[in-house]
């Protein structure tokens, strides 16, 4: 049975302009649902959307994976009075109905995790299901306009360890059977199974504020990861700010050249020598970091790497390593994700303030001087600990 999913995007957003590219956490909004989504069970995954930055970034970024495309939306089909079904009925019709399961994303609810997404195409692909949602349990008490009580008698008012509370749609993940789709161009219909997620994903981000508010769950969720101590079997590394002072020369012809410091491999040299293994990950794409990676024999290097997150967990899924078992140096916001999910996160003394906050560990020496020895010597002394666990 073949589930492909989409992300309906617009980039007419009055609420918050260009809200689907305004980061969270160094990462554009939308980046949150579709990195998830590659991570689930999903075939395939299409970013829907007028807006041509996204378009260009979605195809650039995403070569990593066959499971993501970028479709355009039609302008007529992304105006404020479009309904989401439009968009499903425009894009169904685009790729001809070449799909068994057809699943909606929310961009909205960046909570959403593979996990979520796959309970909810099972529903419907095992289950047996026509369509499914995701649902909040929720305790609070609902009022009518005209003032009426509808989900308690507030005369007896139940303590909330006796409520059963009710169930509301949280808007993050849709799935329906192509069958019932063509019956009623609904992103629900036929037999309707619930699928439980936790009640922080009631959050969306439909006002400024929200922003914040996601950021603080996000980071509480992501920092779950930190809850075990566990021996650091891989090192993260970004390169300008870490390898380097940050600063690089360049003339009329481009990149002129970046300095490194030698004492900084040999700290790389120790740390695989324990057993560590180490990954560059960049968002520049820069001959000179090529070839200084390939002096230090440092295999696993990705370069012009935007969304760093998504791409570091793809990663983590083939090497069969959990975030719990990473140490990751970053020093801008563009590693924050990253920085707030792994077992260990470091960064250069000038790093920019934000990721100094997110940080286990502020290093003594900055960016391009012995920065990384330092993360090397640390890692080393720190792994003993689990030398006599098995």
């Amino acid at each position: 049975m073949k589930s492909v999913a989409i992300i309906p995007l617009r980039s007419g957003s009055k609420g918050i302009p260009g809200k689907n590219k305004k980061k969270l956490l160094g990462r554009p909004l939308f980046e949150w649902c579709l990195g998830e989504a590659i991570l689930s069970k999903l075939d395939e995954i299409y970013v829907f959307t007028d807006d041509d930055w996204i378009l260009n970034r979605v195809e650039k970024e995403y070569k990593w994976t066959k499971k993501v495309h970028a479709l355009k939306r039609s302008a007529s089909n992304a105006s404020d009075t479009s309904s989401t079904e439009d968009a499903m009925k425009e894009f169904a019709e685009i790729v001809q109905y070449d799909f068994d399961l057809l699943c909606l994303l929310q961009a909205t609810s960046p909570l959403t995790s593979h996990v979520d997404i796959n309970n909810v195409l099972a529903k419907v692909k095992e289950e047996k299901y026509d369509s499914a949602l995701t649902v909040v349990k929720t305790k609070r008490f609902i009022w009518s306009e005209e003032g009426t009580s509808l989900n308690y008698d507030y005369l007896n008012r139940p303590r909330r360890q006796d409520f059963k509370g009710m169930l509301m749609e949280n808007g993050a993940v849709y799935a329906i059977h192509k069958n019932q789709f063509l019956k009623g161009n609904n992103r629900l219909g036929g037999k309707i199974a619930l699928v439980h997620m936790s009640e922080d994903t009631l959050s969306e981000i439909d006002e400024p504020s929200d922003f914040l508010i996601m950021e603080k769950l996000l980071t509480k969720r992501l920092n779950n990861s930190k809850n075990t101590p566990r021996k650091i079997e891989l090192l993260v590394l970004d390169v300008d700010g870490v390898f380097t002072n940050g600063k690089v020369a360049v003339s009329s012809n481009g990149e002129l050249f970046k300095t490194f410091s030698l004492r900084d491999g040999m700290g790389l040299e120790n740390i695989r020598a324990n057993g560590v293994k180490v990954m560059v990950m960049t968002s520049e794409d820069s001959p000179i970091v090529k070839k200084r990676m390939e002096k230090l024999d440092i295999e696993m290097l990705f370069m012009g790497v935007k969304d760093k997150y998504a791409r570091l967990s793809h990663l983590l899924q083939e090497l069969n390593l959990s975030r719990d078992q990473i140490a990751y140096v970053g020093d801008d916001i563009n590693d924050l994700s990253n920085l707030n999910a792994v077992g260990w996160s470091f960064c250069p003394s000038d790093a920019v303030q934000e990721v100094k906050s997110a940080c286990d560990i502020k290093l003594n020496h900055p960016g391009g001087n012995m920065a990384i020895r330092e993360v090397s010597d640390f890692i080393i002394r720190y792994n003993q600990r689990f030398e006599n666990i098995k």
